[in-house]
């Protein structure tokens, strides 16, 4: 061992009480002081010096060596000098250099701290001492000049600065030590510390100051945790609340804020929002972040605990943000207790982890980034293959990457107002092998514009109405309830896409499992938000939108039990316009399940979209494509479904694992082809 680091942390103190486990930044002053040496280059080993048990444990568990000092070594009047000596004896031997460091310095640079031994190991010095350059005047109580003559005062850029002893570390010869007994001896070096580092702590004002400088002095670190668990007011919001004239409460929040939780939640960490209030506002945030919430809680600390057991969680791999005192309790359950800037000032002093970002402003996505920091990087060989999403239930279904693709023929439109071709057209599918069916629901007062009601139209009924035909060709419970039956007797899921709201209310009341979102009602926010309010999971189809108008709709939906489709709305669709690597962009973009909901003629896009990863593929289904109606034409006949379904199942396994081997087929061509030269 060349150079040993001693750090002296007696239990005692006079102006802090056990000053030495005193909290900056989340972290006691012991951990702060051997975490700076052990990541400085050139020094060897870590001892703490301490009278304390609690000091010893924290040291040890920050990496140190630990030894008992004795009680005639540990009162008020001991010198540290005393303590490196008593350290040395018991560890019974003597580098070449030692290097005192102090607790009550919060901002140690470990490159100053190797700066300083470089001097002492290349001669340059045989004691060296932490300072702080100044240009002060130092006058007496009397009124005299220490440093400057009074009559003479030179301007600050003509004048060589000095140094104030900040009292952070020392280094010395270890022989020079033993011989002089204390630590200025020979040739005395200064080395130089930032200002910012050159605060001593004494006082509890002096450790209020520190630690409102550890969010801007410490670099931000990777925090690497299993789950997140927020407060939402004054974290998710910047703790205000707007009420209207009908005193319904709204609040701020950051977009940012969905990303960084969709990129956590992606990552395999869990995520909770946590509330002592009972408001649908949280609600309603937690469901646009795909995320459980707990509401109403009296006692967030023991419901934490319990949660915490529940998931199998240890506590020290678990971060909470928090911002006021019925934080407190929480924050103190947890390995990372995380605050905002703004949060109050005994949160502050609680937390590991000071936020720069306050509620509402991008304090989660802040936290979300630095935990994703920390997750490991995927070894090469993964990274070369393509991302896993998902997967979402629907019903006793999973969907997602590595399940089998869900086929659903879309019978929209299609049945033409008649309830038995509709049931016609669930047994195609069912044949085929598909495992959904789905339809279009619609309240036609809502969903016809004004300047098409009257519109006369002609249809196989004779001439109507536009509105009268859309009446004409909209089911009702009588029939969804007969459809239901029917799906149920065939094994297939049945789900609708509602075109408005009360069609929403509709289809929960008949216990659908799954809402569509039609490619038409991307931007009908209102529906999107009566959609997410169902918990259900929900597929989104993107056809005619745009990447912002998307992003719009997922901060309302969620990500938790999204699954999106890759569409392009023309009917029929022509290749040049099926863009299918779009299905790898709404993938990396979103972090959810995607599949492919076409309207092309034949199978072979469809086909495509399956090997490049679509999850899911629905194609709308006709009798005979020569029907009446908009949608007969681009749709699938039934011998054409059922290749479409075989298909995609001999492609599924083809696919196999991406592992190269050798397969039992080729064993005997290999013993008859293979040469093999040297």
């Amino acid at each position: 061992m060349r150079v040993l680091a001693v750090v002296p942390a007696r239990g005692g103190s006079a102006g802090v009480p056990l000053k030495n486990l005193a909290l900056v930044g989340g972290v006691p002053l012991v951990t702060r002081a051997v975490r700076a040496c052990r990541r400085a280059e050139l020094i060897d080993e870590v001892v703490v010096s301490t009278d304390h048990d609690g000091i010893a444990e924290t040291a040890r568990e920050a990496g140190a060596l630990v030894v008992e000092r004795p009680a005639e070594l540990s009162g008020a009047t001991a010198s540290s000098e005393s303590a490196l000596l008593h350290a040395l004896d018991t560890l019974g031997e003597d580098p070449e250099v030692v290097v005192l460091v102090q607790c009550t310095s919060a901002f140690i640079d470990p490159a100053d701290l190797s700066a300083a031994v470089r001097k002492v190991l290349d001669g340059e010095a045989d004691s060296v001492v932490s300072g702080l350059p100044t240009h002060e005047f130092l006058w007496t109580a009397g009124g005299a000049g220490v440093n400057h003559d009074p009559a003479f005062r030179p301007r600050r850029q003509d004048r060589e600065p000095e140094f104030r002893e900040n009292g952070a570390f020392y280094v010395m010869r270890t022989a020079g030590l033993r011989e002089h007994g204390h630590r200025f001896f020979g040739s005395v070096a200064v080395q130089p510390v930032p200002a910012q580092h050159g605060i001593e702590i004494d006082n509890p004002e002096d450790l209020e100051l520190v630690r409102a400088l550890a969010p801007f002095v410490d670099a931000p670190e990777p925090i690497d945790v299993d789950a997140v668990i927020t407060d939402f007011d004054g974290v998710h919001t910047d703790d205000r609340a707007y009420i209207d004239s009908e005193g319904r409460e709204m609040v701020l929040v950051s977009r940012s804020d969905g990303m960084g939780v969709s990129l956590l939640r992606r990552s395999g960490v869990k995520v909770l929002v946590m509330s002592t209030e009972q408001n649908p506002v949280v609600a309603a945030r937690a469901r646009k972040l795909g995320v459980p919430v707990l509401q109403g809680l009296a006692d967030k600390r023991t419901v934490l605990r319990d949660w915490l057991t529940i998931e199998g969680l240890d506590p020290a791999r678990v971060a909470y943000v928090g911002n006021d005192v019925n934080d407190l309790g929480p924050m103190s359950e947890v390995g990372w207790p995380v605050a905002t800037p703004d949060a109050h000032p005994r949160v502050r002093a609680a937390a590991r982890v000071v936020l720069t970002r306050p509620g509402g402003d991008g304090a989660v996505r802040e936290l979300c980034d630095r935990v994703v920091a920390a997750r490991p990087e995927p070894a090469a060989a993964a990274a070369r293959t393509r991302p896993q999403f998902g997967p979402v239930a629907i019903g006793d279904v999973r969907v997602g990457d590595g399940e089998p693709v869900y086929v659903i023929g879309e019978i929209g439109i299609n049945h033409n107002g008649d309830v038995e071709l509709a049931r016609r057209l669930i047994d195609v599918a069912a044949e085929a092998g598909c495992q959904a069916v789905k339809f279009q629901k619609r309240t036609p007062a809502i969903c016809v514009p004004e300047e098409q009601k009257g519109q006369i139209r002609q249809t196989p009924w004779g001439e109507m109405t536009y509105l009268e035909y859309k009446e004409r060709t909209e089911f009702g419970r009588a029939e969804y309830s007969q459809i239901a039956e029917h799906c149920r007797e065939r094994g297939l899921h049945w789900f609708a896409s509602p075109w408005d709201v009360p069609s929403v209310a509709f289809l929960e009341d008949m216990g659908v499992l799954v809402h569509k979102v039609a490619s038409a009602s991307v931007s009908d926010h209102e529906l999107l938000r009566a959609l997410a309010a169902t918990g259900k999971p929900l597929i989104l189809s993107t056809g005619m939108s745009t990447l912002s108008e998307i992003d719009a709709a997922v901060e309302i939906l969620g990500t938790e039990r999204l699954i999106m489709m890759h569409a392009t709305s023309t009917y029929p669709l022509p290749p040049e316009e099926a863009n299918l690597r779009t299905i790898t962009t709404l993938k990396e973009r979103y972090g959810v399940p995607v599949g492919y909901s076409g309207h092309e003629r034949g199978l072979q896009i469809s086909l495509a979209a399956v090997t490049l990863g679509a999850v899911c593929v629905e194609r709308h289904i006709t009798l005979d494509r020569t029907m009446w109606g908009s949608d007969h034409a681009a749709s699938l006949e039934p011998s054409g479904l059922e290749h479409l379904v075989r298909d995609i199942r001999i492609i599924e396994q083809a696919m196999g694992d991406g592992v190269k081997r050798v397969f039992p087929g080729e064993e005997a061509p290999k013993a008859r082809l293979r040469r093999v030269t040297v």
